[in-house]
């Protein structure tokens, strides 16, 4: 049975320290990375664009961050 994550529970409340992110861009500034896109609904896309504007962070690292935490979660599944 497939599992997507806005139904998880631990996805309810996510706490994401400003400083261990600030750091975390700085060491990974210039890292090697490929562009992606993403579809996404207006509606989610604004949400996110809000939660990180809420912890002054860009909205892309944010997302890196949730899709970053997903992986673990799964590994560890």
């Amino acid at each position: 049975m497939k599992k997507y994550a806005r139904r998880l529970k631990s996805y309810d409340k996510i706490d994401f320290d400003p400083e261990e992110i600030i750091a975390g861009m700085s060491r990974l500034k210039g890292g090697r990375r490929k562009p992606t896109s993403v579809a996404l609904e207006e509606d989610l896309l604004e949400e996110l664009k809000s939660f990180a504007n809420k912890r002054g962070i860009p909205y892309q690292v944010l997302m890196r961050l949730l899709i970053a935490d997903g992986i673990t979660k799964l590994k560890a599944a």
